[in-house]
């Protein structure tokens, strides 16, 4: 019987295990083998771009990032690049440019010894039991169960906890696609790439060390494959030698706009992370969303497992304001009358100096 049963071990689930200490007896578990450094292979579908906001919670953690977990260049500048009105502007920006499963292995390497952990576990569901919840999962090839008073769900876009709440309102999904191609030269800037004909929200560039990745966030339902095709037509067509194509992942994006489809969970089973919808709807940043929540969770266990939810909700309010907030930025920066008004004006853009 565990305190708390965490199913994913992304920056939500390893952050909430590591505040849990040795005041909650705790499990987490992750279908990744997330035991063992990072050595290449599979690479989660993800920018790896630490933003601002992510960096201050890491300060607030108290953390700095070991120089393994780095990948380089460093960025200090977005390109934004409107695909239909060939407009381009430069806006001062600072990222952490990072492995993303690099960075996951390290956040699972300070988990405190006290915290149980199961790598290579495949999380299959739950059910009430009595006073308790009952987790299923396989690991070392057989089906195993687990009792827990608290379950939280921290397993992504995909979540099985928050789909094992039964049917309710979601954020608006995407489908993520993301091809790595090898280049001589990175280019030094994270590009943001907008086309109506490719996605209402973005795509982007992104330098890694001698690849460049290319992707984009397209509505789940249209023809996935057919527009990722022409971002990389357009995109050639503007200039960028993409190089040779290594691989290709893709994986579901939820975008929580004016804060529609939110959820922090039911009962006993709480949502922290991308499986609550805590993503940002203008930039689709969502690791300083994973730490904050689970902080905030922390934060509600403090006080035991008792009435957890009705805390973590209070605790979450101007989290959900600050989703408002995003929000309310991407008029300017998705609607394309707007947003060629604003770049045209220049207003808080740079000049690059060859």
């Amino acid at each position: 019987m565990y305190d708390v049963i965490i199913i994913g071990g992304g920056p939500a689930g390893s952050t909430l295990a590591r505040l849990l200490g040795d005041r909650l007896k705790g499990l987490i578990l992750d279908q990744r083998d997330l035991g063992r450094s990072f050595a290449g292979g599979f690479e989660k579908c993800c920018g790896g771009l630490l933003a601002p906001d992510a960096q201050e919670m890491l300060a607030r953690f108290g953390l700095g990032l070991p120089k393994s977990v780095l990948t380089g260049p460093q960025l200090f500048a977005v390109r934004t690049i409107d695909l239909v009105s060939g407009q381009q502007r430069y806006y001062p920006r600072n990222y952490i440019n990072v492995s993303r499963e690099a960075f996951d292995r390290w956040l699972v390497s300070l988990l405190p010894q006290q915290v149980d952990s199961l790598w290579g576990a495949n999380f299959l569901g739950f059910s009430q039991v009595s006073e308790a919840v009952e987790v299923s999962y396989i690991y070392g090839g057989q089906r195993q169960k687990a009792l827990t008073r608290i379950l939280v769900g921290a397993d992504g876009a995909l979540s099985r906890v928050r789909a094992g709440l039964g049917p309710g309102s979601k954020p608006r999904s995407y489908v993520a696609l993301q091809e790595w191609f090898e280049v001589s030269e990175p280019m030094p800037y994270f590009s943001a790439v907008f086309d109506p004909a490719i996605t209402d929200f973005y795509a982007w560039m992104i330098p890694k060390d001698q690849m460049l990745l290319v992707g984009a966030a397209i509505p789940a339902g249209t023809d996935v494959l057919a527009r990722f095709a022409l971002l990389k037509q357009k995109l050639h067509g503007q200039g960028f030698d993409l190089g040779n194509s290594v691989r290709r992942r893709g994986t579901s994006l939820l975008r929580p706009l004016a804060g529609h489809g939110l959820s922090r969970g039911a009962g006993q089973v709480v949502l922290i992370g991308e499986a609550a919808g805590w993503v940002s709807p203008s930039s689709a940043e969502g690791i300083s969303y994973a730490f904050r929540s689970a902080l905030a969770l922390a934060r509600a266990l403090d006080k035991g497992c008792e009435g957890v939810l009705r805390r973590y909700r209070r605790l979450t309010r101007g989290l959900g304001l600050n989703i408002l907030g995003k929000a309310a930025k991407c008029p300017p920066m998705y609607w394309p009358l707007l947003r060629r008004l604003a770049m045209g004006s220049g207003l808080l853009s740079i000049e690059i100096v060859e």
